[in-house]
């Protein structure tokens, strides 16, 4: 690595940095800067399978990498569920660069004692013990943070949510929200992945079904969620035995006491995180919600100042961030790539080290611009400077038809008459093609505009470009013959030459819709649906987007109420718990579009120029 580069863009960077407030509170900017961070200077020592004790006598096992030096060194921790000998690359370059780090297979996984489940309580207070652990060792100067992926992610806010003493600062990279609001539920309608994720995950040791994603559960995804019921994956797709797979289906509201003792997002919890953040998401990452969800509570409800000051950065990425430029074979450009790691260092240097690098003075908001394929860096999320503008549905009933005139637009509607499709479980809207086992990027899904169970809407050609960042909601009136259904809603941009490249979405099982809040999601109830009665529902987009819509270029919304094997099938017979269904039935679908309910999606728009 040339170091000397880094330097001279670091330097750049702070000039950068210092002179925002007189650009405003948005503006073009370059990738979040890593500028000057703690050089390579150290050989690295390994200590390998050496045993922390919790506070109820069972032993974890970790691996140290530090310094090969006298002294006491700041750490850094991860737990993690995917083999803590996976993980050893990262710790030894930072090991190199004066950290400590301390990697964990966490408790019930590999070598470490107790008993595995994935969301027990326990990796709460894991997370403290093993940070006080850490703190008291020779070898560490007492200060103490987290990094870490995905369920990793995950570790760093339970931990963070306990207050150690000992903890300075968090690094959660594409942290997954509470369990309601993406995975197992999203919206209340189970994900496959995670699904697959549990087959792989039910024991101590990884579980095979074969070649493939996700242990070979996620093969064949099509055929293997077609039975029912639900609550018998365990069975019919040969997950290892466990104590908690039925919990996840039986337990089917965030109240029950399962939920409820690990969850993290609430405003009492928020208030426990006493330390900074800094986040990092994908546009494409099928566990967004946690990182934009957690920026916004950190700063309402976190137990500090510097916790109440946390830190975003949102990329043109999968879930496995920061990796490829293309995504599905788009390619977002040379600033695609980022010297994430570089910013990370230097986020812990100015934390865990007390090295005033100018840090702080970073806009504390970092998002990538499809289309443009330039970044934006802001004094907040959201953009300070959006325009929130709503976009009816219009239609004279034939959205649905291969000759279709449905349309969006800014006016609002009259009378017009309701669109209407048949959502049959047994022939569901087929999903965005995957090959990751969770969203690729910006798939081609102009085949499903054309079937009859999809509801589609355009804009008409756009004569300018038009820049739409951050978060999408939808109040959608809809009826079902049914007395349950799904809804789900697509944000998709069309091309010139057809292409229909999905962006961002959002999806709501329908009895869990709040009458008391004109149809928002409730994670704690469910309410009840009188068939064919029109209800509004309030939908947030889980997956939003950052993206330019170019000029000749046409914005889509589509609307289905199934997108299969992505989501399981809702099965539209009303039982409470939907996992525990035996059969199917077809449902008569009706989305309004009149004056007196008039369906919309709000979309954020930068306006041109700023």
């Amino acid at each position: 690595m040339d170091f000397s580069r880094i330097l001279s863009g670091g330097r750049i960077a702070l000039i950068v940095a210092a002179v925002f407030p007189l650009l405003g509170s948005l503006t073009t900017a370059q990738p979040p800067p890593p500028g000057e961070y703690s050089p390579v200077r150290y050989e690295v020592v390994a200590e390998r399978d050496q045993d922390a004790p919790m506070r109820d006598g069972v032993p974890l096992k970790i691996d140290i990498f530090r310094p090969k030096a006298e002294g006491r060194f700041p750490a850094i921790l991860q737990q993690t569920p995917y083999n803590k000998n996976g993980q050893m690359a990262r710790a030894k370059n930072f090991a190199s660069r004066g950290y400590v780090v301390v990697n964990v297979d966490s408790r019930g996984r590999f070598e470490s004692g107790g008993d595995w489940d994935p969301f027990s309580p326990h990796h709460k207070t894991d997370g403290y013990d093993l940070v006080e652990w850490i703190a008291k060792q020779p070898w560490c100067s007492e200060s103490v943070g987290t990094y870490g992926l995905s369920y990793m992610g995950w570790t760093s806010w339970w931990t963070a949510s306990q207050s150690p003493p000992s903890l300075k600062a968090i690094v959660p990279e594409v942290a997954p929200p509470d369990h309601f609001y993406n995975c197992p539920y999203q919206n209340g309608i189970f994900v496959c992945w995670m699904m697959d994720w549990a087959g792989s995950m039910s024991a101590r040791l990884p579980h095979s079904a074969g070649p493939g994603g996700y242990g070979g559960f996620a093969v064949n995804r099509e055929k293997a969620y077609s039975n029912l019921p639900y609550i018998d994956f365990d069975k019919t797709r040969n997950y290892k035995p466990n104590a908690w797979w039925r919990k996840w289906i039986l337990q089917n509201t965030a109240d029950t006491e399962y939920w409820r003792a690990i969850s993290y997002q609430t405003p009492e919890s928020y208030a426990k995180v006493k330390v900074p953040s800094l986040a990092i998401s994908g546009w494409f990452d099928a566990n967004f919600p946690g990182t934009p969800m957690n920026y916004l509570g950190m700063k309402q409800h976190g137990g500090t100042p510097a916790a109440r000051r946390p830190r975003i950065v949102i990329g043109p990425w999968q879930h496995i961030i920061n990796r490829y430029r293309t995504a599905a074979g788009v390619d977002f450009g040379e600033q695609a790539i980022i010297d994430w790691d570089g910013y990370v260092l230097r986020w812990f240097d100015y934390h865990l080290k007390d090295i005033d690098n100018g840090v702080l003075e970073d806009p504390p908001v970092h998002v990538f611009v499809m289309g443009r394929n330039k970044w934006r860096a802001a004094q907040d999320w959201p953009l300070p400077q959006t325009k929130y503008i709503k976009y009816y549905l219009h239609s004279d009933g034939k959205a649905n038809s291969s000759d279709g005139d449905g349309s969006l637009s800014t006016k609002g509607p009259g009378k017009e008459q309701a669109d209407e499709y048949v959502y049959d479980p047994d022939k569901p809207t087929p999903s965005a093609g995957f090959t990751n086992g969770h969203i690729d990027g910006p798939r081609d899904i102009s085949k499903s505009a054309a079937r009859r169970d999809v509801l589609v809407y355009d804009t008409p050609v756009l004569t300018e470009d038009m820049e739409i960042v951050g978060p999408i909601t939808a109040s959608l009136f809809g009826a079902t013959s049914g007395v349950d259904t799904d809804w789900m809603i697509r944000l998709v941009d069309v091309y010139p030459d057809g292409r229909a490249l999905f962006l961002g979405e959002g999806v709501m099982r329908a009895r869990h819709r709040d009458p008391e809040k004109r149809g928002a999601f409730n994670p704690n109830k469910l309410s009840t649906l009188k068939p064919n009665q029109p209800y509004e529902y309030q939908i947030d987009f889980w997956r939003p987007t950052g993206n330019v819509f170019a000029k000749g270029h046409r914005i889509r919304i589509e609307i289905s109420s199934s997108y299969f094997p992505y989501y399981l099938r809702n099965p539209n017979t009303g039982e409470d718990n939907i996992g525990l269904a035996t059969r199917f039935q077809t449902a008569k679908q009706k989305v309004f579009h009149d004056a007196a309910r008039p369906s919309h999606v709000v979309l954020p728009v930068i306006p041109a120029g700023k």
